[in-house]
């Protein structure tokens, strides 16, 4: 119990400090692929300074496959309504894994998957939103902070790939909430203005261009990288969409 305390605690913190996420892709010849979304919160571990490491609290390292653990609660799930079920099937392909150690000052949280075809690839924060529905998953129902601060259902992300022309085009579904979210945000500014998303896309092929301004190439030209803010992530969606096309 007291690791599962410290552990909501910190991630309780990160509504009043800054956060770093990344969304990194990497996408074979053949169009498969991986996924991982990670938030890095070793900052937040810093800021207790030696009295975490001193509070005697045991390293936290749990991983979650969803297959394994939807197939264990089917018999529960099943008497779910029908599209609670087929919400809750869209996680078997997903992986979560959470480590908090006090004594380094370590805390990731790592959720990945791999697709046949980008099409598959979903909102990231959705699926923590959707691990967080799942019952007895034990220390993972802690991420629920971390999953309530980062989605909103104003928008929908999408992710096309034709061997070419990558995209990742957000879409706005509900103006007015997008608007209440921004106006809820505004005593946040600050703070979120010092908190990043940070995409690292990985291709197959050289790229020709990408419409980010502020990407960074790899030395072989096949990555990229582009730290953006996480307020705009939250406030301002459409700034993350993402055109990036390949040399032939």
């Amino acid at each position: 119990m007291k690791k599962i305390y410290l552990l909501s605690m910190c991630l309780l913190l990160l509504i009043v400090s800054s956060c770093n996420f990344s969304e990194n892709i990497y996408i074979e010849a053949n169009g498969t692929g991986k996924m991982s979304f990670e938030f890095d919160g070793s900052q937040l571990m810093q800021m207790g300074g030696d009295t975490m490491g001193e509070s005697g609290e045991k390293a936290l390292d749990s991983t979650i496959v969803f297959k394994d653990f939807l197939e264990a609660k089917k018999d529960s799930i099943a008497t779910l309504p029908k599209e609670e079920q087929e919400r809750l099937k869209t996680l078997e392909r997903f992986t979560m894994h959470m480590l908090m150690d006090p004594a380094t000052q370590k805390m990731v949280i790592d959720v990945n998957t791999d697709f046949d075809s980008v099409d598959e690839l979903q909102d990231m924060f959705k699926v923590l939103n959707k691990a967080n529905e799942l019952k007895e998953t034990n220390e993972a129902q802690q991420t629920s902070p971390l999953a309530k601060m980062g989605t909103t259902e104003a928008s929908e992300v999408d992710y096309t790939y034709n061997g070419k022309v990558f995209k990742r085009i957000v879409t706005i579904v509900d103006p007015e909430l997008l608007e209440s979210t921004k106006d809820s945000l505004a005593d946040a500014e600050m703070i979120l203005a010092a908190s990043t998303y940070t995409l690292n896309y990985h291709f197959p092929k050289k790229i020709k261009s990408v419409s980010l301004e502020n990407a960074m190439f790899s030395a072989d030209h096949k990555s990229f990288s582009a730290e953006l803010s996480f307020k705009d992530f939250l406030t301002n969606p459409e700034s993350l969409n993402v055109e990036v096309i390949l040399e032939d």
